[in-house]
């Protein structure tokens, strides 16, 4: 799904402070406690390893319509420490949209990345980790052969997650950007073949760890429009304000379909509700409003953004041509075609659902990926030290 990852980078290799997360977790699961959503993980073979006295190490790899993603991780206090990473731009998803099936192009493109990432894995030999693949996978016909491949060329066997996963995911790694004064959220997350929503209701209580917070989903949706998708149906390269209304209203006839949206509106009408955007469209809007010269993460992810100075951004993106959204450092060429069918996407979002202000999230599905295993490890080890008394002793 997503096109959640920094704007300008198509590359990095990360030592970042900790990412702090809630005290208590739990494995995230459905309604009902199916855990689901992160049963799936692999546990790598033992193997030497000079770090490995340290603590486990974690990894995440999310392969979606556009972007290819890998976190890998170290518990740290109540939250992670990032070890390394790697992000790049593959559009694997180029074409499906009219063709149904993953293009030879886009595949070696995505092979040569994945490559890159089995090398991280190697050298960091997490004790275990979940590869997840998304939209682009779950539409093309050929998507599974392509796992299979990918399994047999390069030993990573990735497993093609559903939409309700996806968007469980998503809102695992965001929780922690949502104050403890809100009543509720809407979570989105704009991908590159589909875009994922979830509303949060907070006002029958809350979970008290960020693990569980997908518990509170009250309705979701996973709407078939992404930034590449749209921009192969409408262009994205010279996209007139006539044109990104059309996208808008295609985006706003999914969006009627969302179960609850009249009762989500009146909600954010009477209660605090917030609105919190994880996806490269949004991170790419806060670093042009915050007139960076580069793209910074610290900066970004978590920043506040008022209503007007999301309307004032947007409108310097639609009156900045093709060839200076690409010499652009917070969007580059390879979003440049990207951008504004993306900020046509959250524009439906805002406008059926209108808020003061949006947060952004420069994380999401990797984050909540390491949640969930690590929160998964922290029970069974809590499970472990204060096992159950034998009911016959």
């Amino acid at each position: 799904m997503t096109d959640s990852d920094r704007s300008a980078a198509t590359e990095s290799s990360l030592d970042e402070p900790a990412v702090r997360i809630s005290q208590e977790h739990r494995p995230v699961g459905r309604a009902g406690g199916d855990p689901s959503p992160h049963r799936t993980d692999k546990r790598t073979p033992n193997a030497p390893n000079p770090r490995r006295h340290r603590g486990p190490i974690y990894a995440a790899l999310d392969l979606g319509t556009n972007n290819c993603r890998l976190l890998i991780a170290r518990p740290h206090d109540h939250g992670f420490r990032v070890l390394d990473g790697f992000t790049r731009i593959v559009r694997l998803g180029e074409g499906v949209s009219v063709t149904g099936r993953l293009g030879d192009a886009a595949m070696e493109r995505t092979m040569e990345a994945l490559r890159q990432c089995r090398n991280k894995l190697r050298e960091h030999q997490p004790t275990r980790m979940r590869l997840i693949a998304t939209e682009a996978c779950r539409a093309a016909e050929n998507g599974p052969a392509f796992l299979a491949r990918v399994k047999a060329e390069i030993g990573l066997d990735l497993e093609i997650v559903d939409r309700r996963t996806e968007a469980e995911l998503a809102v695992t790694g965001c929780a922690d950007l949502i104050e403890g004064a809100a009543a509720g959220a809407l979570m989105f997350d704009i991908g590159g073949g589909s875009s994922e929503l979830a509303w949060l209701d907070f006002r029958g209580g809350r979970p008290k760890s960020q693990g569980r917070m997908s518990a509170s989903i009250r309705s979701w949706q996973s709407l078939p429009v992404g930034v590449v998708s749209i921009a192969e149906k409408f262009g994205g390269v010279d996209v007139t304000p006539e044109v990104f209304e059309a996208m808008v209203a295609h985006v706003s006839e999914h969006l009627k379909q969302f179960r609850g949206r009249e009762k989500l509106r009146q909600m954010i009408g009477t209660h605090p509700v917030h609105l919190i955007g994880t996806s490269g469209t949004v991170t790419t809007l806060a670093g042009l409003h915050l007139g960076l010269e580069r793209y910074e993460r610290q900066k970004v992810d978590g920043l506040w953004m008022r209503r007007a100075e999301v309307d004032e951004t947007m409108n310097v993106l639609l009156g900045m041509p093709f060839d200076r959204r690409v010499a652009h450092p917070c969007i580059g060429r390879d979003r440049a075609d990207l951008v504004l069918p993306g900020c046509a996407i959250f524009e439906a979002i805002r406008r059926e659902w209108p808020t003061e202000r949006v947060r952004v999230a420069d994380r999401g599905l990797r984050e909540g990926i390491l949640i969930s295993l690590m929160d998964a490890d922290r029970v069974q080890a809590r499970a472990s030290r204060y096992p159950r008394k034998n009911s016959n002793g």
